[in-house]
């Protein structure tokens, strides 16, 4: 089955630090670039990072500086590192390959709180 598969979120208190991961069946990710979103709910998705084929990454405005978005081949999985975690980072991450997917995945929570 090609699916992407995310884990890893919780609750986590603010300065905290998570880390999602995506885990790929059918496809082999370091073929694509594979970004993190994430989405509260009653608002759109929103980009957060990106790791193109080539390793290199962008970021979000909103996070740069705080996560970080990497891949490891022989896992077949894309993370997202999390340090410094704030009220405002609560939503669903999803993740999806470029082109995406036309369905996505259960996604996973992710609630900064005291």
């Amino acid at each position: 089955q090609v699916q992407l598969v995310e884990s890893g979120g919780g609750l986590v208190q603010p300065g905290g630090s998570l880390r999602l991961s995506c885990a790929a069946s059918g496809i082999i990710v370091s073929r694509y670039a594979i970004r993190w979103y994430r989405q509260v709910s009653g608002k759109q998705r929103e980009l957060v990072a990106t790791i193109f084929s080539d390793g290199s990454t962008n970021y979000a405005n909103s996070v740069k500086g705080r996560f970080t978005i990497s891949r490891d081949n022989a896992k077949n999985t894309v993370y997202l590192q999390m340090n410094s975690l704030k009220p405002e980072d609560t939503a669903v991450y999803y993740c999806n390959k470029l082109p995406p997917f036309t369905a996505w995945g259960q996604g996973t929570q992710v609630t900064v709180s005291s």
